[in-house]
């Protein structure tokens, strides 16, 4: 017999078991939903044999891990459908992703006008319920059976591991870590999104691979809801509403680089200003380090070993350098400049530091994945006894940010993953200090165990939209590691020297992807306080013209930011321009509205608010974005 024991510590014993038997055995209703079981902290097979005490836990379509084994099974359906009927095919990689599942693909004419039959055929594999089969090979046996694959071989060569697993579902092979569900039965709702263009291994150099998204729910109801929100999704593209509004741009000659117009700069300014006032508020200090440091300090910070393939390199003075993925060494050094005593904690530093971080090609989507993001960081330095008051602040200041930006929330806390630094003593008193600032706000969490920074526990705040879907922005994350790895002192009430605590903290998280998410948030249409342009003043004819710049700048000397149309349109095509343009609010000015000083107004969803006083109107408007200026 063996012990199992469940996440809420009651136990229970069983012969030797699989996943699936022990998930039964609980109800027939969470047997039908599960797809997976965590076992002594690693997700696997639910049909895997259990056969010593374990810990466990089951895991549906409801959790995190759930929807990426849902979805990378769906993406061995899709391949499974795809190698039937395009029997030439070879396949490169198949992951889950944020936004659903794809596989690249080196296959001969494949256009998004198969993707009716493919699906097809998925529905014939559904049906079907192939169990998803895995099996262990030596890397001998692996390069054997994968002989003349190209993309397998590669694989295998790059693997340090002796074992390889491969999974097999129907005649579809692949070579893969899993886990998978159970049998494709599992996989009823899908659909295929998009179809894409990939190089191999993300290198421009190789060749270009078909990429083919799709999205996967365990039951129709789901699906429709979800393509609903793509479909609304799409009107609100910050991509497209970038182009239209003249935010932003990308271009070939720096792939994952945003440029940023003069329009998107202003909004991007003003999310920094906001923020930069609210930390002045706050007590905190700002600081501005280096984009690119020695390999030295990054070795010492342990980047090196557990990052070094999201960075960049280069060689100054025949050594290596490293771009900065992260701001944290930096501000470390800022903080180890000056002799710091119990009288100056906590210490709260705040950075607006540009970081890059390499990305796959395949992977990079508008502002929300690019490779050089501005992160609002800030790195708090306290003692063991502030560090609970300490998070505290923190939670209130990140939940007044998210709801003047309208958004709802919820809190997710990580712990301690497989590789981590530290001692299971700091770990400890780490989590404890969330978990003990989470209860004294009250405040509702989901446990994510294991899946903390290999530094620290930490808490992520996921954004709710307009649109019901969740972003993961804003961190709390608590560090005693890096204090120790760079010997951080302070001199104590005591007169002793004692190591402060490290808090990391974002809030936007990525000032760009913060912009794109409030782009689709408010579909375009910015608050008064963040528009780039906040009036536009139509002329009916050019003799009006005078009276528009009279007007014009009046506002401008109040801090307002106005435009002026006097082409030679027709007024009905300059509103519609205008409203196109998202612009808060439409003046327009002729010959009544010189006679009585008044400007006829509209806002930007059609709404005729009439004639106003010019001056009176202005008082509106400042009243409007006041406390946000």
């Amino acid at each position: 017999m063996i012990k199992i024991t469940f996440p809420d510590g009651s136990n229970k014993k069983f012969k030797e078991c699989s996943g699936l038997d022990i998930a039964n055995s609980i109800s027939e209703g969470l047997g039908r939903e599960a797809v997976a079981i965590e076992v002594d902290g690693v997700v696997q097979d639910l049909n895997i044999d259990i056969t010593k005490n374990a810990k466990i836990r089951i895991i549906t379509f409801k959790d995190k891990e759930g929807v990426e084994v849902f979805r990378h099974s769906s993406a061995h359906l899709m391949a499974a459908a795809i190698n039937k009927l395009f029997p030439k095919a070879k396949f490169w990689v198949g992951p889950a992703v944020e936004e659903g599942f794809y596989y690249d693909i080196d296959v001969d004419k494949l256009s998004s006008e198969d993707f009716e039959k493919i699906e097809a055929e998925m529905k014939n594999i559904v049906k079907e319920k192939h169990i998803f089969v895995r099996e262990e090979l030596t890397k001998k046996k692996a390069l054997e059976m994968f002989k003349g694959d190209k993309y397998k071989q590669a694989i295998i060569n790059d693997s340090e591991d002796n074992f390889l697993s491969i999974y097999k579902t129907g005649d579809f092979i692949d070579l893969c870590r899993g886990p998978h569900v159970p049998h494709t039965g599992k996989l009823k709702s899908f659909k295929l999104t998009k179809l894409a263009g990939a190089y191999w291994k993300g290198d421009n150099k190789n060749k270009m691979l078909t990429r083919i998204y799709g999205i996967s729910f365990p039951d129709k109801k789901m699906l429709k809801e979800h393509l609903h929100i793509l479909e609304e999704a799409k009107k609100r593209d910050h991509k497209l509403l970038g182009k239209q509004l003249d935010l932003f741009s990308f271009h070939d000659e720096a792939p994952g680089f945003p440029f940023f117009h003069d329009k998107g700069t202003h909004i991007w300014n003003k999310l920094i200003e906001f923020m930069r006032k609210e930390m002045l508020k706050r007590g905190y200090k700002e600081s501005k380090t280096p984009i690119i440091l020695n390999k030295s300090l990054w070795i010492q910070s342990g980047h090196w070993d557990h990052y070094k393939e999201n960075m960049y390199f280069t060689k100054i003075d025949k050594e290596d350098f490293a771009v900065k993925p992260m701001n944290c060494p930096g501000n470390l050094l800022v903080y180890k400049n000056s002799l710091h005593s119990y009288k100056e904690l906590p210490l709260r530093m705040g950075e607006f530091g540009l970081v890059h971080r390499h990305e796959l090609s395949g992977v990079l989507n508008g502002l929300f994945r690019v490779r050089n993001f501005t992160q609002d960081d800030a790195h708090l330095f306290c003692t063991e006894e502030q560090m609970e008051d300490e998070i505290v602040g923190l939670i209130e200041f990140i939940d007044f940010i998210y709801k003047t930006y309208g958004f709802e929330y919820h809190i997710e806390l990580s712990t301690k993953p497989e590789k981590a630094m530290g001692s299971q003593e700091i770990w400890d008193k780490a989590e404890t200090s969330l978990k003990n600032a989470l209860e004294k706000k009250k405040v509702d969490y989901v446990l994510n165990e294991g899946d903390g920074a290999f530094y620290g526990p930490k808490i992520d705040f996921h954004l709710k939209d307009s649109l019901n879907r969740t972003w993961q922005c804003g961190t709390i994350q608590v560090d005693f590691s890096m204090p120790e790895k760079f010997n951080l002192e302070y001199d104590g009430q005591d007169g002793k020297k004692h190591k402060p605590v490290m808090l990391h903290r974002a809030i936007y998280g990525s000032v760009e992807r913060f912009l794109g998410m409030l782009i689709e948030h408010y579909a375009g249409k910015f608050p008064m306080w963040l528009s780039p342009v906040q009036v536009k003043i139509l002329t009916v004819a050019d003799r009006f013209n005078d009276y528009a710049e009279k007007v014009s700048n009046e506002f401008r000397d109040k801090g307002l930011l106005v435009e002026i149309d006097d082409r030679s349109e027709s007024i009905n095509k300059k509103v519609r321009d205008a409203q196109m343009m998202k612009v808060n609010y439409i003046l327009v000015v002729g010959e009544k509205e010189i006679k009585d000083n008044t400007v006829t107004v509209r806002n930007r969803d059609n709404e005729v608010l009439g004639a106003k006083n010019y001056k009176e109107f202005l008082k509106e408007l400042i009243k409007e974005i006041d406390g946000f200026r």
